[in-house]
C-alpha cells in the first residue's frame, strides 16, 4: 500500500488572485452597506425636518427649539432659586435687561427712538432694588429711571442737528415709558416675590402653571382648534386652545399649591384660572406690539426662534398676579 505523501491531506490555500477577489467583494459589500445606512439616515433626517417644518408652519414656533430653550432656562432658574436665592438677581437682571434691549431696539427699527442704554440700565437697577429694598425701593428706582430715560431723550433731541417733530418726541417718551412699565415693572414682581419667605417656591409654582397654560393651549389648539380667539392679533390662537389652557392650568395649579406650597386645593383652582388669563393676555399683548411695529419676532437673540421676550411674554403679567395673590393669601 502506498502511503499518502506528507501534507497531502491539508486543505489547499486559495490563490493570491482568489484572496484579492474575496477582499474586493467584502469591500464592495461594506461600501454598499455604508451607502445604504447613509441613505436611510438622510431620508430619516429629511422626514423629521419636513415634519418639524409642517409643525412650525402650523403652530408658529419651532417646537424642539422651544423645548430645549425652556429646559435650559428651567435648570438655570431652579439652580438660582433653590441653591442660593440671591443668585436669582443675576438671572432676573439678565432676562429683564435683554428683554428691554430687544423691545427698545425693535421700536427704534420702527422709527421710535427709545434710548437703549439708559433703558437697560434702569431695568437692571430695578432688580437689586426690589430684592434688597422691597416695593418702595423698586418703585422709586423705576420712577427715577423713567425720568432719567426721558431726560436722556430730550438731551438727544436738543443736541441733534435735525430736530424731530414734537409729536415724534412725545411718542418716543411714551414708548420709553411703556417699555419700563411692561418689562421692568412686571419683572420686578418676580423679584419681589422671590425675596419673600418661601417666595422662591411661589416663583417655581406660578411658572409651572404658566408652562401648563402654554402646553395646554398648544396641544388642544393644535388638535381641536377651530374658532380663532383674536384673528387680527394672533390668528393661531383659538378658543379651544384657551379652554385647554384653563383646564391644564387648574390641574397643575392644584398639584403645585398642595405639594409645593402646602395650601388648600381651592387656591390652586384660583391660581390656575388667574394665571391662564394673565398668560394669555401677555401672549396677546406681545402679538399686538409686534403687529404694531410690523415685525414677526422681537429680535433674533435666539437663532431661529425669535427673541428672549418672545419666551417670557406670558410670565411677565403672570408674575404680578402671583405676587398679589401671595400678598393676599400669606399676609
Amino acid at each position: 500500500m502506498r502511503l499518502p505523501e506528507p501534507g497531502g491531506d491539508r486543505p489547499t490555500e486559495p490563490r493570491p488572485s482568489a484572496k484579492k477577489g474575496l477582499r474586493q467583494d467584502f469591500d464592495a459589500r461594506a461600501r454598499a452597506a455604508r451607502a445604504d445606512f447613509e441613505a436611510q439616515l438622510k431620508q430619516r433626517k429629511a422626514e423629521l425636518g419636513a415634519r418639524n417644518e409642517a409643525l412650525t408652519a402650523r403652530t408658529g414656533r419651532n417646537l424642539p427649539a422651544a423645548i430645549g430653550i425652556a429646559l435650559a432656562f428651567a435648570v438655570v432658574m431652579l439652580a438660582a432659586l433653590l441653591i442660593w436665592k440671591p443668585a436669582f438677581m443675576v438671572v432676573a437682571a439678565f432676562l429683564l435687561g435683554v428683554g428691554v434691549y430687544e423691545l427698545a431696539s425693535a421700536m427704534r427699527f420702527a422709527g421710535r427712538d427709545v434710548p437703549r442704554i439708559p433703558s437697560v440700565a434702569v431695568s437692571v437697577a430695578v432688580v437689586p432694588a426690589a430684592f434688597l429694598g422691597g416695593q418702595v425701593a423698586a418703585l422709586f428706582t423705576l420712577l427715577g429711571g423713567i425720568v432719567f430715560i426721558s431726560l436722556w431723550r430730550l438731551v438727544e433731541v436738543a443736541v441733534a442737528r435735525d430736530k424731530p417733530p414734537v409729536g415724534h418726541v412725545v411718542r418716543d417718551l411714551t414708548n420709553g415709558l411703556f417699555v419700563q412699565a411692561y418689562i421692568s415693572l412686571l419683572g420686578a414682581c418676580v423679584v419681589l416675590l422671590s425675596a419673600q419667605l418661601r417666595g422662591q417656591l411661589w416663583v417655581i409654582a406660578f411658572i409651572l402653571v404658566v408652562v401648563a397654560v402654554d402646553t395646554g393651549a398648544y396641544a388642544t389648539g393644535l388638535n381641536l382648534g377651530k374658532h380663532p380667539m383674536a384673528p387680527r392679533i394672533s390668528p393661531k390662537k383659538t378658543w379651544e386652545g384657551f379652554a385647554g389652557s384653563v383646564a391644564a392650568s387648574i390641574v397643575v395649579g392644584i398639584v403645585v399649591v398642595v405639594l409645593l406650597l402646602g395650601l388648600p386645593w381651592w387656591t390652586g383652582v384660583l391660581l390656575g384660572v388667574l394665571i391662564s388669563g394673565s398668560a394669555t393676555l401677555g401672549d396677546l399683548t406681545e402679538s399686538m406690539i409686534k403687529r404694531d411695529l410690523g415685525i414677526k419676532d422681537i429680535s433674533s437673540f435666539l437663532p431661529g426662534h425669535g427673541g428672549l421676550l418672545d419666551r417670557i411674554d406670558s410670565i411677565l403679567p403672570s408674575a404680578a398676579v402671583a405676587y398679589v395673590m401671595y400678598l393676599i393669601v400669606v399676609h
